[in-house]
């Protein structure tokens, strides 16, 4: 079934129940049983994938997680409560003492924050390979996990996930990736041989800018110690996301098209810029990495990143501050067009040289693009 079809009929099992297009919200701290055996059953089955208590989810939850896994071509999904909870959850499930962790470079600054301050010093030894690292070299025995993310976070390096996914499971390694640049619609990650995808549905997926929520799927033994991780730790996700993802699920297929065609026409425009030194967008023929993305990707996304002319941080300034139909903020994935500028997170604290070239991240929303053009033009102009 095609994608544009599947996001409007996946998981509509309650919705049918009650008589409605949508699945219904379904809130409660407390899941009550009709007998003291139907409790017992509820309590053995899989956490987060039936009625058991508040915190492992409502029908409102179930029904997100079946389309979310349907839509991944996966067994099963399990929601959490943003983005950043999933990966985490993800890595935290494979670490440990004296376990090895194999991340790629350049991945979304929080995950590696998570990785130096929480992991490391918990005992596991996490190493970050380039993008064009030979990952097989890498491998060790005590490796328990290898985790990619692609295109990299602001650099927009792509990685070799096919070449990866063989490299780690000749070791009987699994391989987790951080695919919510691409989305199901543009990135089929399980048939790349992904055994877990993360997805930040906070962005595209829900597409709102209105909340945060993350989703991871695999296979149920894939998924088995991320799920055990949840159910220790709490983690979980509330049913009203769940229904506002839901609903912003259904176009998830039309809006990731126009702001693939809005995206391609703004890099373009970019590039014949003289203010622009580089556009880091893969999708365009002339990046390093347009191989690999025409191999693994349908499609392109939003967010790429800019690298502009040196220049002073007044200047600097004055460019973000005349952009009007971009806003400022550090998220992606909504209807709006976002800017921000893309140091990365291990590196905010430093002070930058007057001459370096500036970078920004522009997230490039559902606006008509010739008129996001002409906010460029006049925040290059300033």
């Amino acid at each position: 079934m095609d994608m544009q079809t599947l996001v409007i009929h996946a998981a509509r099992q309650t919705a049918a129940a009650a008589h409605a297009v949508n699945p219904p919200l379904v809130r409660t701290s407390t899941t009550v049983f009709d007998s003291y055996d139907a409790y017992k059953r509820a309590q053995s089955e899989l956490v987060f994938d039936g009625p058991r208590y508040g915190r492992s989810g409502t029908s409102t939850t179930f029904e997100l997680q079946r389309a979310m896994a349907e839509l991944a071509n996966a067994e099963t999904c399990v929601a959490t409560g943003s983005g950043l909870a999933a990966i985490t959850a993800v890595l935290a499930a494979h670490a440990g003492p004296g376990r090895h962790i194999l991340v790629s470079a350049g991945v979304y600054g929080p995950t590696r924050v998570f990785c130096d301050k929480e992991l490391v010093p918990s005992g596991t030894d996490v190493e970050y390979f380039a993008h064009d690292a030979d990952v097989s070299a890498l491998l060790r025995d005590t490796t328990s996990l290898v985790f990619v993310e692609t295109p990299a976070s602001l650099t927009m390096e792509m990685w070799d996930v096919p070449a990866i996914c063989a490299a780690a499971h000749d070791r009987g390694v699994p391989v987790a990736c951080d695919a919510t640049w691409g989305t199901p619609v543009f990135f089929d990650a399980h048939a790349l041989g992904v055994d877990i995808s993360v997805h930040a549905a906070t962005k595209f997926i829900n597409g709102h800018s209105d909340l945060l929520l993350g989703l991871v799927t695999g296979t149920f033994d894939a998924l088995a110690g991320v799920r055990a991780y949840c159910d220790r730790s709490g983690t979980h996700a509330a049913p009203d996301t769940c229904w506002l993802t839901l609903r912003g699920l259904r176009t998830l297929a039309v809006r990731m098209e126009r702001h693939q065609r809005s995206a391609r026409t703004v890099a373009q425009w970019l590039r014949s810029q003289p203010r622009v030194q580089r556009v880091l967008f893969p999708a365009l023929e002339t990046d390093p990495g347009h191989k690999l993305w025409r191999s693994q990707f349908s499609g392109a996304a939003g967010p790429f990143t800019v690298e502009l002319a040196p220049c002073s941080e007044a200047t600097f300034t004055r460019f973000i501050d005349r952009l009007s139909l971009f806003s400022l903020g550090t998220s992606w994935g909504g209807f709006e067009s976002l800017v921000m500028p893309a140091v990365p997170h291990h590196l905010r604290a430093l002070a930058i040289p007057a001459d370096a070239p500036r970078l920004v991240r522009l997230h490039i929303g559902l606006e008509n693009p010739r008129d996001l053009c002409d906010d460029l033009a006049s925040a290059l102009t300033a």
